[in-house]
């Protein structure tokens, strides 16, 4: 690629950044990566009536809590500064004037009314009302008024917006690297509002504009904004520009896959559709992290959200998602948001951490139910024993409570299924069995307890299973010899008594 790379993800800081934005920002990342080019954020505040505070700062917390951190954009000034449109106000005018002054765009005055009332005419004649080609040169504009008049108009304080000219009777030919060629008849495109006579440029104006200034070579976005590309095409060639090249990433899906997923799809499934937790006075949205997701796994589950890599490997490194990654292996087609994938990937990633890791982890969050009698190695030993079968660290606890508290209750249905009538007499005579034993490893121990059930010629679930039993509280658990090895002889012995009792 000759080009230098510079791609860039420019969200609007209106409420908490969708998990579907932070898939637009990895594969901006992924791209800019590997073709040893920048990535860049830009704040894009234009609309200041939805504005929400906090929301810039949980973009940035959530693009480095993922791992992948932009190199340009606030806070991390470079030439091509200020990052944040809000910011870059004085410049949008300079632009708009250029347009009209090469016949690209002009002010129109029309008022609200005026065009809600042309509106109601079409829908009663169940016709949709476009402001184009077909009625520009019969509305309320600079296109029918007079110089001295739209001069005079703009000075007396009369509202306005400033409108692109769309061309008439032309096939506009366009090339997505992900979706080909794309034909736009630009009859069908209506004049879109460029500027506000507030001094604000709509989003349409300030995205090309800064586009341009900031040198990037490759915009990365959502479907969603597909139909505006035709819009942007038609900005590059009024100005004169070269395009960057476009690329429209497919919809993350509901899980049903059909529709767009949202928060409410979320809130109804029982998993997070935000990175980071966000907070109000009405609610609280979960994220991913409290939610004790791994950003690792979140990465790489977001990674195949639309994306494959055309082999049948799933898990990939953040270096190797960088190595593999090409546009052209990027869908058409939405995908669907599957949870229980993501909770797959989250366990690969889980269970792949080095114990010391999760038992930090483990003790942080239960230190009022983890005893102080235990030591840290005894710990590190149980989480080993049970992590295998655990998706999240707040998975471990019921996975390995009794370790830590022995049984008092015991699974009824468990209980009716392992104690037979001949069970006391063999499980007190298994007491004497351990009780005989030095050499408490569980290869030794399981060695000469099974020689003892085998030498009784009895089933092993005769004795198996209320051993289980006696230790857990359950028909669950790691290797019932490992568990008598962690807990020890005495603590072994004690718990078998218990349940004779």
């Amino acid at each position: 690629m000759s080009q230098e790379v510079r791609v860039r993800f420019a969200p609007s800081p209106t409420g908490p950044l969708h998990i579907g934005g932070v898939r637009t920002a990895l594969f901006n990342y992924l791209f800019a990566k590997k073709h040893k080019g920048t990535f860049v954020l830009r704040i894009e505040d234009t609309d200041q009536n939805r504005y929400v505070s906090g929301a810039e700062q949980y973009i940035k917390d959530a693009m480095e809590w993922c791992g992948f951190p932009y190199e340009e954009g606030p806070g991390k000034e470079g030439k091509f500064g200020p990052y944040k449109q809000s910011e870059r106000k004085h410049i949008y005018k300079e632009y708009c004037d250029k347009l009209i002054a090469s016949g690209n765009a002009y002010y129109a005055f029309d008022s609200a009314e005026s065009l809600d009332e042309l509106r109601t005419a079409c829908e009663a004649e169940k016709k949709t009302f476009i402001y184009n080609w077909h009625n520009r040169l019969i509305l309320n504009n600079s296109l029918v008024l007079s110089k001295e008049e739209v001069a005079k108009r703009i000075e007396n304080g009369d509202k306005y917006v400033v409108r692109f000219k769309s061309p008439q009777d032309e096939i506009l030919l366009m090339q997505d690297e992900i979706r080909g060629e794309i034909k736009i008849d630009t009859n069908v495109l209506d004049d879109k509002i460029l500027f506000k006579s507030d001094g604000m440029p709509t989003y349409h104006l300030a995205n090309i504009v800064d586009d341009h200034l900031m040198e990037i070579s490759h915009v990365i976005r959502g479907e969603e904004w597909l139909p505006s590309m035709a819009l942007h095409i038609l900005l590059y060639r009024a100005f004169g520009w070269d395009a960057p090249k476009f690329a429209h990433l497919p919809l993350i899906l509901k899980p049903t896959g059909k529709g767009k997923l949202s928060k409410r799809d979320g809130d109804k499934g029982g998993f997070p559709v935000f990175p980071l937790e966000w907070k109000t006075e009405e609610s609280i949205s979960r994220g991913f992290k409290e939610d004790g997701y791994l950003p690792e796994a979140v990465v790489n589950f977001l990674a195949f959200l639309g994306w494959n890599p055309g082999t049948e490997q799933e898990l990939f490194t953040l270096e190797e998602l960088v190595e593999s990654f090409d546009l052209k292996r990027v869908n058409k087609a939405g995908a669907k948001f599957d949870p229980e994938k993501a909770k797959w990937f989250n366990q690969q990633y889980f269970v792949n951490q080095e114990d010391s890791i999760i038992t930090d982890e483990f003790i942080k969050r239960y230190s009022e139910l983890v005893s102080e009698s235990y030591n840290k190695a005894y710990i590190t030993k149980a989480v080993s024993l049970v992590k295998e079968r655990a998706v999240f660290v707040n998975d471990l606890w019921d996975l390995s409570n009794f370790f830590f508290e022995a049984p008092t209750e015991y699974d009824a249905k468990a209980l009716k299924k392992a104690i037979k009538e001949d069970t006391p007499a063999l499980m007190q005579e298994l007491v004497t069995v351990i009780e005989g034993i030095e050499d408490f490893t569980s290869e030794n121990t399981q060695t000469v307890v099974k020689g003892w059930i085998t030498a009784k010629e009895i089933g092993f679930g005769k004795v198996m299973q209320p051993l289980r039993l006696s230790l857990v509280g359950a028909m669950k658990g790691p290797d019932v010899f490992d568990i008598m090895t962690l807990l020890g002889k005495e603590e072994s012995v004690n718990r078998i008594q218990a349940i004779l009792k």
